[in-house]
Parts: structure tokens; sequence; C-alpha cells
């Protein structure tokens, strides 16, 4: 069976900032077809679930509260390039407009809610070295 990296808040983990999920119902479609590897980069990077919500400025991951936290964002992003790598997968289906794993737009850094056109952290690198990157809104497409 072939494997995808997930969201894991796509899944139904409560891994958000806010500490909810954001399950989608096509995900059981995925589960019979991939096996799928959860992951949350911003936890794995070392990030508390609640944890202030982030976005990306000026290319760097700060926090709503003014803190700097790209370590953290790229912490997380290399161990899901890791785990992509060792679990040989064929794309990665992450939650778009996170500052982490949005795959077509991201939040523009001012914490008012105007999204922009970018990937996050872990989207871009996944998708520097050629693994595949899709929306939750393109799930539908791996079926």
């Amino acid at each position: 069976m072939e494997k995808l990296l997930i969201s894991a808040c796509l899944v139904g983990e409560n891994c958000r900032y806010d500490g909810k999920n954001c399950f989608s119902p096509l995900i059981e479609k995925l589960k019979a077809k991939y096996e799928l590897i959860l992951i949350c980069p911003e936890y794995m990077g070392g990030l508390p679930i609640p944890r202030a919500p982030s976005e990306r400025r000026e290319g760097m991951v700060v926090s709503s509260k003014g803190v700097d936290v790209s370590v953290e964002y790229e912490i997380g992003a290399k161990l899901a390039l890791f785990l992509a790598r060792e679990n040989n997968v064929v794309g990665a289906v992450l939650k778009e407009k996170s500052p982490s794993c949005g795959t077509h737009y991201i939040y523009d850094g001012t914490f008012s809610h105007v999204l922009i056109e970018g990937m996050g952290v872990t989207a871009e690198l996944l998708h520097q070295h050629h693994i595949p990157v899709y929306s939750e809104d393109q799930i539908e497409e791996l079926l």
C-alpha cells in the first residue's frame, strides 16, 4: 500500500494552535487507499498545544505574541521530510493556510486574516525535495 504524509489535524487529532482539529470526512476514503503517516510539524518542532497562532513574515515565523518561532517550524519541517523519506511517501496532504502546512495560501504575517499565495515551512521543504503536496481541498485528486 502506498503511503502519504498527512496533517494530523485533518485526521481528527486535536493539535492545531487552538487545541482543536480540522477533521475531513474524506480521510476515511484515503485510509482505504493509502497508509497515512500523521504529522504535526509545529508540535514535532517543540511547540505546545495549544499555542499562540503564528504567521510567516519576512522569512521568519512569528507568533501573535511577537515571538520568533522559526526554529521550531524548521525543526518540524525537517522531521516531516525525514518521515517522508523513511516511509517513501508518494505525497503529503497538508492543512491549507497553515504557516507550516499551507500548500497554496498562507496568512500575510499581519494577523489581519488576509491570505496571500504562498507555502508553509513544511510544505515548502517537501516541495523543494520533490514530494508532491496537496491541500485538504485536493484529496479527491488522490482517490
